[in-house]
């Protein structure tokens, strides 16, 4: 449970007023502190009161109080939601130091919205927040790994197995056709540029998970409103650890070391299998290119792969400076040969009060190095389709690798590269240098009491560099004698937020929180050009046109707060923002957000129900925009240089000709409109507590890419507004406690989504039109997969209806006449499945004992479509017809008898619904060791555990939905040692 007052009060409550009593020759003044026994911190809001009587007041910003009291008998009653009651004897006490212990699970939680905080209780929005304690463990490279599975409405899917590599982060589902579908993500104050960075394997790689101290995610438009323009897709707010006011010195130590494991292969034949598909199926003469080995390529490019976790912070206060300091590194190898990623970080937090604690300071910095070395992915499909019965090495081949060759010797560059040729013969680094910080200032303003200004400066930098080398000896790149790449980016990314926040008790009248400013934010890339040389230094291909994209947003927001009596709360948001990206005309958004919550736990007739602890009931509606797409300057006419395709010849020289890029003057923003009923509920102080969600949304002036009409002299992708999407869904959420005792705790949790996008229009289309065809695939030149249909899910898939035989086997070419024409083609084309799943859910246990702790986090989707291009591109005989090499195939083709690939065949279209033991964990704490000077902690982790599915790839969560020879997540078995000092 979190409980950080430190941000409440930044919000200001001034005394109430006293209620009116004749005071008598005995009275006196009593002040005192009200502090939480758990965290230390003090507590603002809590209610005191002279029992019997009408005196009371309220604790101020730090938790002070000062009242009047008749005699020593009296008693102060202390009061506060989601605390037990506490009692006090006066006696001849002038000054009282007051603990109050936690009540319940979550009403006195302090949840990060965005510009300010607020207890979770007066929450009027969807909001859900994962702690620290509750962290997904293991090795957890990227900050997103910590909240997989738990929180309804969030899926987040890993885009690959390979080190760093991120995930795929949806709430809700997200709300855009083409459009940026990341959610926002603001990370101590400064929102991050959502954009990929060169020379990383995810944006989000460069921030330790062991400095991150709680996520709030934003779900609804009345609680994402207050960020406008970037908050469509939900917001991420993450906030760092940072050092307590009073604490002594604390040094943490941690280690863990992981093993990877492939957890799964690619089904293909075998060198016996093989050898009798070629004796059966091929030619004599490509009977004759059989091999005498049997290799298993997977075998060859795949490894167990050992990682190290180490992390040292300090933290502590010095001369009542809160501050935490921590430096980790991380040293994690792929399971794919040749792929790593090391990265050094380095944090500092500062939280000084000063001014008689009117001006709190938060100032963070943070920085990393980071230097991968990726490997070539391309070995993974080889590795699927080279032909076992090949040798791995041959002496006096290209860098002693077998590969297939001409007649004259030369690389066969139609037939696949040798797998571990691949790897061993591509250097491919890059390093990356990050920092982002900010300093905050929070001033408590002495002419208005209850008025706070507050003025955040913050940045993100980057700088990137790396290098691509293919040497001259490698079949890949012998024939032009070696490459080698370089390329380099730095991104700029400055924020300048400004803000007043006035809070003010008006007793019984109610209690208003209004915070009004300003947000400036500059983007920058700058993409440097290099030319690829060879080895001799020759040019291959020249510099391409170096860039410097920037692009600006500004604006103005506003909130208010209100609560009468605890029980009916308001809140409405304004948001106006203006983007570069857009022309005058369209430039600025204007974005409101109202929301309103009953709390009926309140109300006279359940004050005294000992069952029902809290039961809030929300409403609420929102609009939010988007501008984050591909193009930074979509309504401005542009010209880009060709490709070496469409160069223009004068004499014997050929020149690259300058294109029009197609634009649009009048795109402007598409709107999100989302309505939002909620419950929210607690039973029995916290025995059993949730929230239940039911959302609609439509997003309007869709920005999407569409493509261009031939002929029309520009380049084939437009930018612009084409229509309008819906989506609607259900979440749950819910944290049981089984039993708790001193020596024996056990919480369950559960969450569960209901998701449903539908494409509602698409104004550029035609309204018989098939739609916008997407979804590339493997296995031929230009063929798509998926289709943007109106009245039809985003992405489905358009595919021929495969007709199976009384064998149960697909009858090769034949296929469902769905008009009844007696022809089947275009015309018969199906919409079939989607990619993303209808449904998916995450449970999670943790159970303490004495000094052991044992949990897990199981996950899952149901509904979800894949299509196997894996095997649709190489699960045919036709994969034997090449006359100078030969090609494995996937063991299916045994099933199919394919002769030809099927590439639209329905048959390749599969169920991805699964269950995934996400990960397991079990931990020993020794307690004090070494004389009484260090707490040892020891855990052990399997993550992946398992994965129940009929998907018959190697993993049925792929993101997209189109599974080609995708990077396997690996399984992971971990162990971590903690000392604390």
């Amino acid at each position: 449970m979190r409980k950080d007052f430190t941000a409440i009060k930044i919000a200001v409550i001034m005394l109430l007023t006293l209620f009116a009593q004749q005071l008598s020759a005995q009275q006196r003044t009593v002040t005192g502190k009200v502090f939480d026994s758990d965290s230390g911190e003090e507590m603002p809001f809590v209610n005191v009161t002279v029992k019997g009587t009408d005196i009371g007041v309220i604790t101020d910003i730090d938790g002070a109080f000062s009242i009047n009291v008749n005699s020593s008998e009296d008693i102060l009653v202390f009061t506060f939601i989601g605390y037990g009651r506490r009692e006090a004897r006066v006696g001849n006490q002038s000054d009282i130091t007051v603990n109050m212990d936690p009540e319940t699970a979550q009403l006195n939680e302090i949840v990060v919205i965005g510009y300010g905080t607020q207890r979770k209780s007066d929450i009027t929005g969807s909001v859900g927040s994962v702690t620290r304690e509750d962290f997904n463990v293991g090795q957890v490279t990227n900050a997103e790994q910590l909240i997989t599975g738990k929180i309804a409405g969030v899926q987040i899917t890993p885009n690959s197995g390979a080190p760093g590599a991120g995930g795929r982060i949806r709430i809700r589902g997200g709300s855009s056709l083409n459009a940026n579908n990341d959610p926002l993500i603001v990370i101590d104050g400064v929102p991050l540029d959502n954009s990929s960075v060169a020379g990383a394997a995810n944006p989000l790689s460069f921030l330790n998970p062991n400095d991150i101290e709680t996520f709030d995610v934003l779900k609804d438009a009345s609680a994402t409103a207050i960020y406008g323009s970037r908050a469509s897709n939900g917001v991420i707010l993450i906030t760092t650890r940072k050092g307590k006011k009073g604490q002594d010195l604390s040094l943490n130590v941690s280690s863990l070391v992981s093993v990877s494991q492939i957890a799964n292969n690619i089904d293909v034949l075998n060198a016996d299998q093989y050898r009798d598909a070629v004796a059966a199926q091929a030619s004599p003469s490509q009977q004759a290119l059989i091999g005498s080995e049997s290799t298993n390529w997977q075998d060859v490019i795949f490894r167990d792969a050992i990682s190290i976790d180490n992390n040292v912070s300090l933290s502590g206060s010095i001369n009542n400076i809160p501050y935490r300091l921590s430096v980790g590194n991380l040293e994690q190898n792929g399971v794919l040969r040749r792929d790593n990623l090391n990265r050094t970080t380095a944090a500092l937090s500062l939280t000084p009060s000063l001014l008689d604690d009117r001006l709190k300071i938060n100032f963070n910095v943070r920085g990393t190095y980071s230097y991968s070395q990726f490997a070539d992915q391309g070995a993974i499909g080889a590795a699927a389709i080279f032909d076992p019965t090949q040798a791995i090495y041959d002496p006096e081949g290209f860098g002693g690798y077998w590969e297939w060759l001409n007649e004259d010797g030369s690389p066969q560059t139609l037939a696949p590269r040798n797998p571990l040729g691949l790897l061993e013969q591509r250097d491919d680094r890059g390093e990356v240098k990050r920092s982002i910080g900010n300093l905050q200032l929070d001033y408590a303003l002495p002419f208005i009491d209850g008025l706070r200004a507050n003025l955040n400066l913050g940045y993100d930098i980057s700088q990137s560099e790396g290098r691509v080398v293919i040497p001259s000896s490698s079949a890949a790149g012998v024939n032009e004698g070696g490459s080698l790449l370089d390329y380099a980016q730095n991104k700029r990314n400055l924020l300048a937020d400004f803000y007043l926040n006035y809070v003010k008790d008006f007793g019984s009248a109610g209690r208003l929180d209004a915070t009004a400013g300003y947000s400036w934010q500059d983007f920058l890339i700058e993409n440097p050009a290099f030319p690829r040389i060879n080895e001799a230094g020759t040019v291959l291909e020249p510099a391409g046109v170096e860039t410097r994209p920037q692009y600006r947003l500004i604006s103005f927001f506003g909130r208010v707060n209100y609560s009468l009596k605890d029980r009916y709360l308001l809140t409405a948001t304004l948001r106006t923002d203006g983007s570069s990206r857009f022309s005058q005309e369209n430039r600025w958004g204007v974005f409101p957000s109202v929301a309103a919550a009953w709390r009926v736990s309140e109300e006279d007739f359940l004050i005294n129900n000992n069952a029902i602890t809290d039961l809030k009931l929300r409403l609420g509606y929102g609009v939010t925009g988007q501008q984050d797409i591909g193009s930074f300057f979509p309504f401005l006419p542009r010209y880009t240089f060709s490709d070496d395709a469409a160069r223009y010849r004068f004499g014997n020289n050929f020149f690259n000709t300058l294109r029009p890029e197609g634009y649009d003057r009048n795109i402007k923003w598409e709107e999100t409109v989302t309505y939002n009923a909620g419950l929210d509920y607690e039973f029995f102080n916290g025995k059993f507590y949730g929230s239940l969600d039911y959302y609609y949304r439509v997003t309007n002036d869709l920005l999407a890419v569409i493509p261009v009409p031939a002929g029309t002299n520009l380049t084939n992708q437009l930018f612009t507004n084409v229509g309008n999407i819906e989506s609607y869904g259900f979440e749950a959420g819910l944290t049981y406690n089984v039993v708790r005792t001193n020596e024996l705790n056990w919480d369950i949790g559960a969450n569960f989504t209901y998701n449903r996008v539908n494409i509602l229009s698409l104004s550029n289309v035609e309204e018989d039109a098939v739609g916008i065809l997407v979804g590339s695939i493997g296995g031929g030149t230009g063929n798509t997969i998926q289709v943007q249909t109106v009245g039809f899910q985003p992405n489905s898939f358009y595919v021929w209806e495969q007709v199976y035989g009384t064998d149960g086997a697909p009858l090769e070419n034949v296929y469902v006449d769905q008009n009844g024409d007696g022809i089947v083609n275009e015309q018969d084309l199906i919409r079939r499945g989607f990619p993303d799943p209808r449904y998916f859910f995450g449970f999670n246990s943790q159970l303490r004992y004495r000094n052991w702790d044992f949990g897990f986090v199981l996950r899952g989707n149901i509904g979800q479509t894949v299509y196997n291009n894996v095997r649709s591109a190489n699960g045919a005989y036709q994969s034997l017809r090449f006359p100078d090499y030969l090609i494995n195939m996937t063991s299916d083709v045994l099933e199919t008898n394919f002769q030809n690939y099927r590439l639209r065949s329905s048959h390749y279209l599969e169920d991805a619904s699964f269950l995934r033991m996400e990960n397991i964990s079990v931990g020993y704490n020794f307690g004090n060791v070494f004389a009484s000077r260090v707490n040892l902690q020891v855990n052990a982790t399997v993550q992946n555990a398992f994965v129940i599915t009929g998907y018959s790839g190697i993993d049925p969560e792929i993101p997209g939905g189109i599974d080609n020879n995708f990077y396997p997540f690996p399984r992971i078995f971990s162990f971590g040692v903690n000392f604390g000092f």
